[in-house]
């Protein structure tokens, strides 16, 4: 479910999560490890014998995090409602797979089943994702399991170099425009974008496909990583606002998220395609962010 061609399904989850922020922020950083960074990461992971308990834990509080199947047992309409406005439509599992086998797929040698990666890479790998478990789980996690499968991580990232920034591609100053307008968001643009996000939920005609063409866009033209970074500062960006939880479900980051996707790949796409996606939110924040 999750991966990072479907970085939006993926940031959709995070901006509805107590820790999705910090998860975005995890897998932020890892887009930009490179091989040179690998030994620092495996030098902080802990043994065996502390990880097994962890997870044991971690395996628990998964099963705690609420799913849209529950929905049928429950009498309480407005405690459906507010399941259906924070259930995740990914899992933790998906969220392991993504990491493991997109962000860090250049650590994989060979092809298929005989694909593998080096014992400092698989070591590497790990400790990432004992981060990202811990704050995508933020909310279910005991405190005390959760800093210390972070512990390794935070360690790990005090003693590596800054990193180069992250990469929006050729329409960097754009996106960054539009995530830098949506960190400073007044009471009134928040009114705005919540309806002008329920009018692009009612009248979503040709929004699935033009999101389509964006994100086919950006696999053609290799920029799926840099789709996904821009996806993953949107649900930061939207976390620093105070955009509403219900509002996020219910259309404003579709709504934002089709714009940043369009902003990706705006040289690849047909103006219906742009203005399709991008007039929603001209309509909300007005054009001096696309300048």
């Amino acid at each position: 479910m999750y991966s990072l061609v479907s970085a939006p399904v993926l940031g959709f989850d995070l901006t509805r999560l107590a820790g999705g922020a910090a998860t975005a922020e995890v897998l932020l950083r890892a887009l930009r490890l490179s091989r040179e960074d690998l030994p620092v990461l495996a030098g902080t992971l802990p043994s065996e014998e502390i990880r097994a308990p962890l997870w044991l834990e971690v395996e628990s509080a998964a099963r705690q995090v609420p799913t849209l199947r529950g929905l049928s047992d429950m009498a309480d309409s407005a405690a459906a409602l507010t399941m259906v406005e924070r259930a995740p439509i990914g899992s933790v599992d998906s969220l392991l797979t993504c990491v493991r086998y997109d962000v860090m797929s250049w650590t994989w040698v060979g092809k298929g089943r005989g694909a593998r990666q080096d014992d400092v890479a698989e070591k590497a790998t790990a400790l990432l994702c004992d981060a990202v478990v811990a704050s995508y789980l933020r909310e279910v996690l005991d405190d005390t399991v959760r800093r210390r499968l972070g512990a390794g991580w935070v360690a790990a990232v005090r003693r590596l170099p800054g990193g180069p920034p992250v990469d929006l591609g050729p329409h960097h100053y754009v996106v960054s425009s539009l995530l830098e307008r949506l960190r400073s968001l007044t009471g009134s643009d928040v009114e705005r974008l919540i309806r002008s996000g329920e009018d692009a939920r009612v009248n979503s005609g040709g929004w699935s496909p033009a999101v389509h063409s964006a994100s086919w866009a950006a696999y053609l033209s290799d920029r799926i990583r840099t789709a996904a970074a821009a996806q993953l500062l949107l649900v930061q960006a939207i976390d620093t606002s105070a955009v509403p939880m219900s509002a996020r479900a219910g259309g404003v980051w579709n709504m934002l998220s089709g714009a940043v996707q369009a902003l990706v790949v705006r040289d690849l796409l047909d103006t219906g395609t742009a203005h399709r996606l991008l007039s929603p939110v001209v309509a909300a924040l007005g054009p001096a962010w696309l300048s």
